[in-house]
C-alpha cells in the first residue's frame, strides 16, 4: 500500500511539474501573439521599415531571415550529411572519433554570442567579407553544423543493421548499401532534424549582430547579380534580419510606433518558428508512414 501511495504521489508531482511548464509556454506564446497578431497585415508583411516615421514594415528584414537562412542550409545541410555518415557508418572506435564527438559536443554548446564573436573575427575582419549575408551564413554554419551532424548520425544509427547486412548480401558496396538503403531509411528523422534546425536558425539575432550587420538597405528586384549589394540575392550586402531587428528597435527607440511594429514582428517570428516546429512533425510523420507502408 505504501509503495502505491508514493507511486501516486510521485505521478501527481510529475503531471503538475508538466503542467506547469506547458501552461507557462501557452502563456508566453499567447501573450506575444495576442500584442503582435492585431498589427500584422500584407501592408506590415511587405513594406519597408522607417526609422523616425510611424507606418513601416518587416517586408525587407522577413526576406534578409529567410534569403540567409537558404544559404545556410545549402552549406551545412551537406557538410553534416558527410560528417553523420562517416562517424555512424565508417569511423572507427577510437580517441580520435571520441575527439571529433567531443568537439561537437562542446560545440553545440557555445553561446551563440560567441559564434558570433568568431564570425566578425575570422569573416567579417580577416576574411574582409564585411557585415554580410555571407558572412553570417558561414558564423551560422558553425552555430548550426553541431545540431545538424548529431541529427544526421543519430537518424543512421536508428536504422536496423539487418538493413545493412541486407544490403550487403545482395552484393551491393558499402557506399551504395548507405545511399540506397541506410541513407533513405532514416530520412524522416533527418529531415526533421533539418526543418527544426531551420527554425532555430530563423529565430537567430546574437550571432549575426556581429556578422549579418544591423541594417536592411534597399533592395533592386530588377538586379539579380549576387556580388551586387543592392540585389536582393546579393552575398555582400548588409542583411538586418527579423529577430536582430526586434533587438534594434528596443534598443535604439527610434520608431514612433515601435512598440507596435516590435509586437508585430515578434508574433510573425514565433509564428514562423511554430510553422518550422509543427511542419517538421507532420512532414516526419507522414514520411515515417509512407516508408512503413511500402
Amino acid at each position: 500500500m505504501k509503495a502505491k501511495r508514493n507511486d501516486k504521489i510521485a505521478t501527481g508531482v510529475l503531471y503538475t511539474v508538466a503542467g506547469l511548464i506547458v501552461l507557462l509556454l501557452v502563456a508566453l506564446l499567447g501573450y506575444i501573439l495576442v500584442r503582435g497578431v492585431p498589427y500584422i497585415s500584407w501592408h506590415f508583411l511587405t513594406s519597408p521599415s522607417k526609422a523616425y516615421q510611424a507606418g513601416g514594415g518587416i517586408g525587407i528584414q522577413l526576406f534578409n531571415s529567410l534569403y540567409l537562412l537558404l544559404i545556410t542550409m545549402v552549406i551545412s545541410i551537406p557538410i553534416s550529411m558527410g560528417a553523420g555518415i562517416y562517424l555512424s557508418e565508417y569511423a572507427p572506435k577510437n580517441r580520435v572519433t571520441d575527439l571529433v564527438r567531443t568537439s561537437i559536443e562542446i560545440l553545440s554548446s557555445l553561446p551563440s554570442v560567441v559564434v558570433g564573436l568568431f564570425g566578425f573575427l575570422v569573416f567579417v575582419i580577416q576574411f574582409d567579407y564585411g557585415f554580410s549575408i555571407i558572412s553570417g551564413a558561414f558564423a551560422l554554419t558553425f552555430f548550426n553544423l553541431p545540431l545538424l551532424t548529431r541529427n544526421v548520425e543519430e537518424s543512421l544509427q536508428s536504422v536496423a543493421y539487418s538493413q545493412r547486412e541486407a544490403g550487403l548480401a545482395l552484393g551491393l558496396s558499402r557506399w551504395e548499401t548507405v545511399g540506397k538503403i541506410v541513407v533513405p531509411d532514416a530520412l524522416p528523422g533527418i529531415l526533421t532534424g533539418v526543418i527544426l534546425s531551420s527554425g532555430r536558425i530563423f529565430g537567430e539575432a546574437a550571432a549575426l549582430i556581429y556578422t549579418a550587420g544591423q541594417s536592411a538597405p534597399a533592395l533592386n528586384f530588377s538586379d539579380w547579380n549576387p556580388l551586387s549589394i543592392t540585389s536582393p540575392i546579393g552575398l555582400f550586402r548588409q542583411a538586418e534580419t527579423l529577430a536582430v531587428h526586434i533587438w534594434k528597435i528596443n534598443t535604439e527607440g527610434t520608431m514612433p510606433d515601435g512598440a507596435q511594429v516590435s509586437a508585430g514582428a515578434s508574433a510573425v517570428l514565433i509564428l514562423v518558428v511554430l510553422l518550422f516546429n509543427f511542419g517538421a512533425r507532420i512532414i516526419g510523420a507522414r514520411l515515417h508512414k509512407r516508408m512503413t507502408s511500402s
